[in-house]
Order: C-alpha cells, then structure tokens, then sequence
C-alpha cells in the first residue's frame, strides 16, 4: 500500500497523546500521518493495569481509542518507522522518515500468528518487562494495532519455519529498511517519556538483584494478562509476603542529573500498592518517601484510602538495598519521623518508583529548543501552552515535561486545537477530509468520543 507524502499535520509519536491530538484533527477534516517506532500504536499506557485514582483498567481505555484511530479514514498510521530528520521547507516541514523492515509484508499479513507458532527460538519479552518470553517472530500484544507480526533479526535463526507457516507468503526475510519523504504544513510532538535506567543509582543495585523491580515490571505483574497471571517473585516463583516501594529512586536527585519532580511517582507507588494488598491480602506493604505530592482532583482521597487499607509509610530516606541469602531485599532507611535513626528491613520484593526522562532527543526535530532538562521548551507556557519557537511545531504530553494521563490529554486536545487554528490562518481547512468522513457510513466510524479517562 503506498502511504501519502504529504499530509496536513503530522503527528510524531502514538501514544495516548498522539492519538487524542490525531483523533482531534482528524475529525475536523485535517489529513493526519500519524509515526510510531514501536511495531504498534498505544504507547505506555497499554502496558499498565490499571489507572488512578479511579482504578479503571487502562486497556479498556487505551484500545478504543486505538481502534479509532486505526478506522479513522483521515489518519495514515506509520508504525515501526524512525523520524531521522525534520527541516524547514518554505511554510511547510519535510521529515525523513525511516520504515524499519518488519520481514512481514503489512497488506498481506492477516494477524494468524502461524509465523510465531512455528518460530522456535524464545527471548524475553520487552513489554512484558523481560519477565515472559516471546519468540522471535511475533506480534507484540494480544490487542496491538496493527495485528502484523514482526521479526526480530537479532533473534532469528533463519530457520524458514515462519515461511512455511504463512498462508499468505508474508515472510519476507530479505526485506530492507524503506525511507520516505514527506511534507506537512503543521507537526505536532508527542513523543512521550522514559523510565531512568533501574540501574541509575549504583547503592540500589537495580538490575543486580533478582527482586527489585521497577514499576513498569510491577503494573505487568498486576495486569490480568501478565507474564505469571499473579504477582510472584522473578527469583524463584513465590509469591511475596512482604513488598516494598522506594520513592524519589529516580528522582530529585543531582547526582542523577535528575533534579525534579516526576509527579507521578507517588501515585502509581500508592495504586500498585493497593492493587497488591487486594490480590495479595495477607502481604505487608510498604511505601517508604520522603514527601508524598498528591497534586490532582481526587489524590489526597486515594493517598488516604491506601492508609486506612492497612499500607504503611515511612518516612525516611533509603541509603542502599543488599540482597538477602534467602534472595529476600534488605532496605537500609534513615528515618526522618524518627530523629534520624537507622533501620535495616527485609522485604520479599522491592519496587524503585523511578522517573521520568524525556524519551528521545528533541533537538532533531526542526530545531526544537529543550531545556536543561532535555524536555521541550514552550516560550509562552501560559496563552500557548503547546507552542514551540518553531512556528507551525506544536508539542503536548510528555514532551514538554513528567505529567499524568489527565493532563496529557488535556495538552493534547490543547495542541490539535492550537495546530487547527494554526492551520485555518493560512488558509487549511480540511474540507476535503471532513466530506471523507460524512460519506463514510456510520457503521464503520470506530467510536471514541465518551470515553472516560483517568489516571
């Protein structure tokens, strides 16, 4: 299928901001190419279990708005595909676009999964946060958009299972990298974020010992369809009697080159909490922070029902975690309610609430300006919260700094808003896509308006 070369906004990441921004213009008639890395749209979000303060499932939330997207006839998706440079052409951006190879023709793949059933070779799962395995010819999620397999090149043995196995010869094991050029007369960023390295601060050892986890491990451990469909230990398959959450790990600290505040840590420690007091009800957990930010609607309440659960929290500052002979965590903590004094506990597991880092390198992107801390900079934060020094660059979520899911859509409904109107003074209007949509039968327009979000 030959994908456009122009569009009227292209929209750099799929994640939930990417989406809500696309879904936004797209329903006002804009034409969206909307680029992701990852082999399918969904971002972050799609890998957690559930979301605060309202413990909603997150995936109930994140795919129908993926199924928009993907039905949506105004939005061109680019998955598995690198933005490698974006310039300044007249009014307009040109961006070079790399599609990396799938091995797997996209228009003829039809999602059977033979490919994988037959691959032999296995390696630990990425989203899975390395806990499960997946093979080396395979489709990234149970409900990834597309449902196209790839293979992984760096796995594969060449074995020519996978195209024997195809019913449609998909298999294309030769198959080279595709660059591709395209204008847009607008370009929003949403780009998302990543974790600080779980190996960041050396005293913690992460990455070292078996049981410390980081929290994006931990939300797969509590999803439904994680790796181990329970929480048990990755050491050896119990399931922990005692857990342990270490806040501000990857946070608020120079030494890390980290000096805020990632907003959310605090949350997300205080949710998977009680998540693991309701599917492990015996378990003693604790949280141990030095300040607890319950900054939104609503978080105050949460981070007082985790207290009267029966969740402990210290306060103190926790020097170094050392594995235990029994593969148990002991957490050296300086208590600051108590006057300094120093304990040692053991834990079962311990979690590193971790931060948020920028997750790539803006800069590239039409001369972008990012600040000290590596995320964008908007000169007007208050009147254009989304708008760059670039004129027509817009950016939202994550991008421009650590931030919820709330807030994330909210910019990014903020940024299609901002790039419409950007659009519309210089004469863009999308007639051409809105006339597109109101021929589309009702049928077959995916619904995504209505849908409740929290975090």
């Amino acid at each position: 299928m030959k994908m456009p070369d122009s569009y009227d906004v292209l929209v750099i990441g799929a994640g939930i901001a990417g989406m809500q921004s696309s879904l936004d213009l797209a329903d006002q008639g804009f034409s969206v190419g909307l680029v992701e890395r990852d082999p399918s749209i969904g971002g972050a979000m799609i890998g957690l279990s559930k979301v605060f303060p309202t413990l909603d499932c997150s995936s109930c939330i994140t795919t129908p708005k993926m199924a928009a997207v993907a039905h949506h006839p105004n939005i061109t998706t680019l998955t598995y595909t690198e933005v490698e440079q974006v310039r300044r052409d007249g009014e307009a951006y040109r961006a070079i676009l790399r599609r990396k190879p799938r091995y797997v023709v996209e228009e003829d793949c039809i999602g059977c999964r033979l490919c994988e059933y037959a691959c032999p070779v296995e390696v630990p799962d990425a989203f899975e946060g390395g806990m499960g395995a997946r093979r080396a010819a395979y489709i990234p999620f149970t409900n990834a958009i597309p449902q196209t397999a790839v293979i992984d090149p760096d796995e594969c043995i060449l074995c020519g299972r996978c195209v024997t196995a195809c019913p449609t010869d998909a298999v294309v094991l030769d198959q080279q990298p595709e660059i591709v050029e395209v204008v847009a007369q607008a370009m929003v960023a949403t780009t998302g974020w990543k974790l600080t390295p779980l190996d960041a601060k050396a005293e913690y050892h992460g990455g070292e010992i078996a049981n410390v986890l980081s929290p994006t491990q931990m939300e797969r451990l509590l999803a439904p369809h994680g790796p181990y469909g329970r929480v048990l230990r990755p050491s050896d398959g119990k399931a922990p009697e005692s857990l342990a959450y270490v806040q501000c790990a990857g946070s608020r600290d120079q030494t890390l080159g980290v000096p805020y505040c990632s907003r959310v840590c605090c949350m997300y420690a205080i949710k998977q909490a009680m998540l693991l007091s309701g599917s492990l009800p015996f378990a003693d957990i604790t949280i141990y922070y030095m300040d607890i930010r319950a900054f939104g609607k609503g978080y105050e309440e949460f981070y007082r029902s985790a207290k009267a659960m029966g969740i402990e929290l210290v306060k103190g500052k926790v020097a170094r975690l050392t594995e235990h002979e029994d593969q148990g965590v002991i957490v050296r903590v300086e208590r600051i309610d108590e006057y300094g004094q120093v304990e040692e506990r053991k834990h079962d597991l311990v979690v590193l609430s971790l931060g948020m880092l920028p997750a790539e390198d803006l800069t590239r992107l039409a001369a972008l300006e990012t600040g000290e801390d590596g995320f964008a900079e908007v000169p007007r934060p208050k009147d254009a919260p989304c708008r760059t020094a670039s004129d027509g660059l817009f950016v939202a979520g994550t991008a421009t700094g650590p931030m919820d899911i709330v807030d994330t859509i909210i910019e990014a409904g903020a940024a299609a808003t901002e790039a419409s109107l950007f659009l519309r003074e210089r004469g863009v209007t999308g007639s051409a896509g809105r006339e597109r949509v109101a021929a589309q039968p009702a049928a077959e327009r995916a619904p995504h308006d209505g849908v409740e979000v929290a975090t």
